[in-house]
């Protein structure tokens, strides 16, 4: 039974897999302002929803705020400095009501910092910056895999018991080569390396953070509406870490 279990559970998880692949697929075709905005969108509210249920906070107040947030990103040019207003409009809403508990703005920082990166490092380098972030986080991900399932032994941190050091090693150098070759038609050689390189590295530590928020939880997905991966934030955790350092490192070097 268990056997059949994981069979259902695997053939499950390629699927949809496959499915959020060709989604991908299509709307980087379509390359539409308009499209990805509401895509990011709903992707964002979703991340966003799942937070507040980790964080423990029960407030759907928070979710109005957060969709007039990405409403504002629409036409705001520069939407990672929106978490920042956010932040202050929150902080004086503290001092003036004295009654708003602190963890309400946990959720304007992760997921909303890191989806407005994504949202500006689109708007700013276009739809091949999100291929090359999609490409350094993938490739972590699937190197980290199978080097790890191959060799892995040394653990890599307890707050993701299943990491090992090798597998750590191995996607940061399957994503460092992979990303590079996109890399260097924005930057240079040593540019592109370094960005490539820096930003698989952040993932894994998005990958990681999320981990400890679900330790703490007591969960072991953040949601159930991907069948056989999930919640949302267990598909973003590396991009929302990982697009805020690409997107800096971009401003800075290029």
């Amino acid at each position: 039974m268990q056997i059949m279990d994981k069979v259902g559970s695997n053939k499950e998880r390629v699927v949809t897999g496959l499915g959020l692949l060709a989604a991908v697929l299509v709307i980087g075709f379509i390359d539409s302002f308009l499209l990805t905005w509401l895509v990011l969108g709903v992707v964002y509210l979703l991340a966003f929803k799942e937070a507040n249920e980790l964080f423990g906070i029960n407030n759907n107040s928070l979710f109005f705020y957060g969709a007039l947030l990405w409403l504002v990103a629409l036409f705001y040019p520069y939407g990672d400095d929106l978490f920042v207003i956010a932040g202050v409009i929150f902080f004086g809403a503290v001092a003036y009501t004295q009654n708003i508990p602190w963890k309400n703005f946990l959720p304007f920082l992760y997921p909303t910092a890191g989806m407005l990166f994504f949202w500006t490092l689109y708007q700013e380098y276009g739809m091949v910056s999100l291929l090359w972030l999609i490409v350094a986080v993938a490739g972590t991900d699937v190197g980290a895999y199978y080097v790890g399932k191959s060799i892995g032994k040394t653990p890599f941190c307890v707050t993701s018991p299943n990491k090992t050091m090798e597998g750590v090693v191995g996607g940061l150098v399957v994503a460092t080569v992979l990303s590079f070759f996109i890399g260097i038609t924005f930057v240079d050689m040593q540019k592109a390396i370094i960005i490539s390189f820096l930003v698989s590295l952040s993932s894994i530590f998005g990958d990681l953070f999320e981990s400890y928020l679900k330790r703490q939880a007591g969960v072991k997905d953040s949601g159930t509406i991907l069948p056989g991966h999930g919640g949302v934030l267990d598909r973003i955790d590396g991009y929302l870490f990982g697009a805020i350092v690409m997107l800096v490192l971009l401003r800075g070097l290029v």
